[in-house]
């Protein structure tokens, strides 16, 4: 597998932006909704769309899902599709601003154990880079006033659970194609999904069904993006620009939902971002 760390970081930038709109959709169905069947047809297209794709790219659905590792693969289907019926309840109970606050830290916890679960170098400035990073959502959060309440335990969940999965991907990458572990993710998690989310079911109207259709679009683009970015790039390399994320989500939010950027919020954006910045341009010097 050959690395490049240029593109990994163009692919985690894209996936931020794909997520970060995936979430608005994601909050407004659940407003109205239950979790699990939002979740659950979602995943539905997800699983059409990634067949789609094997019967184009593999030639079969058969050679799209052999692999050698399929514990694994079922694991990261099963891992992923819990961590998003978490962080959804997360987005209707806190909102987007504070939610993705929160989330923001499962980088963090990547970059921490990529080096011990992945064998990955992670060299001192890319660890002043994420220590930075963990300032700023240090300032974001203000822990002890308000957002550490019962309720941000839904978005601590979903940024440990968001960080497991984003290792075995990596993981699962050394051996695996991208095809491959994007199949297995659409599949797996259709078939979870359908066993605790069919019992849910509830009418849902026309203009919400066109929500859900784009909600169904921008979870298979984002998926997909991001683990072409862990095919290409280290974890640790690329892990301060999900940080971008939380400028996204906090923008969509605002500007939809009403939520407000508080100072703390922009101050500690700009230090997270920075950080991200900073790692980018010590790529540079180190391949010049």
């Amino acid at each position: 597998m050959q690395t490049n760390t240029r593109l990994g970081i163009l692919l985690m930038v894209a996936t931020t932006f794909v997520f970060a709109m995936q979430d608005g959709l994601s909050r407004h169905l659940a407003d109205t909704y239950n979790v699990l069947m939002v979740v659950m047809i979602r995943y539905w297209f997800f699983a059409a769309f990634v067949i789609a794709i094997a019967k184009r790219q593999a030639g079969s659905v058969r050679a799209a899902a052999r692999t050698s590792q399929p514990v694994l693969q079922i694991f990261r289907g099963l891992l992923l599709i819990t961590e998003i019926c978490v962080m959804v309840v997360a987005f209707v109970k806190l909102g987007l601003v504070e939610a993705h606050a929160i989330f923001a830290a499962y980088p963090l916890l990547v970059a921490a154990l990529s080096g011990p679960v992945l064998g990955e170098k992670v060299g001192w400035r890319r660890w002043a880079a994420i220590g930075i990073g963990f300032v700023g959502i240090l300032i974001i959060l203000k822990p002890g006033f308000g957002v550490f309440s019962k309720d941000a335990f839904w978005a601590v969940g979903s940024a440990s659970l968001f960080a497991i999965y984003s290792l075995s991907t990596r993981y699962a990458a050394r051996k695996d194609r991208a095809s491959t572990s994007f199949f297995w993710t659409g599949v797996v998690g259709a078939v979870g999904m359908t066993i605790v989310g069919i019992g849910y079911w509830e009418p849902m109207n026309a203009p919400d069904w066109g929500m859900m259709a784009l909600l169904c679009v921008t979870g298979a683009t984002g998926h997909y993006l991001l683990i072409k970015c862990y095919e290409v790039a280290e974890a640790s390399a690329v892990q301060p620009f999900a940080y971008l994320q939380l400028v996204f989500g906090a923008a969509l939010g605002m500007a939809v939902f009403g939520d407000r950027l508080e100072t703390n919020v922009a101050i500690g954006t700009s230090i997270v971002v920075g950080a991200g910045l900073f790692t980018l341009w010590r790529e540079r010097r180190r391949n010049r």
